[in-house]
């Protein structure tokens, strides 16, 4: 799943680099864009606690743009990465004319809620 939205950012014009240890985005503040890791990781926290990694081919951010709401979590970079960009109204235009797009979104979601669904049954 993750290797097909790698491939289809693999060309992403709007990219970003960031250095090992940078926060990417800070939990409670305002997105308005997502983002795919092309190279390299992102530890997703909240607090001290890491609730994913994402690797190539995998999103992050995404919530913003589906909700408009405030980021819920803390992205950092685990180790140097380069991240393509995507702002609301690629984002709508990839949900449109890419299904599988969608699909693979809807998938990462999916994962991450059971993980924390997981990691809250172990904290209780």
């Amino acid at each position: 799943m993750e290797s097909s939205i790698l491939n289809l950012f693999r060309y992403a014009e709007n990219t970003q680099t960031f250095s090992a240890g940078e926060t990417i985005f800070t939990e409670g503040t305002t997105g308005r864009e997502m983002y795919v890791v092309l190279k390299g990781s992102v530890d997703i926290r909240v607090g001290n606690k890491t609730l994913d990694v994402t690797r190539p081919g995998g999103v992050f951010g995404e919530m913003a743009l589906i909700d408009s709401s405030a980021r819920s979590a803390t992205a950092i970079a685990k180790d140097d990465c380069t991240l393509a960009i995507v702002d609301e109204k690629q984002f709508l235009r990839m949900v449109e004319r890419t299904p599988l797009f969608t699909l693979n979104v809807m998938q990462i979601l999916a994962g991450r809620l059971r993980r924390m669904d997981s990691m809250l049954q172990l904290d209780y």
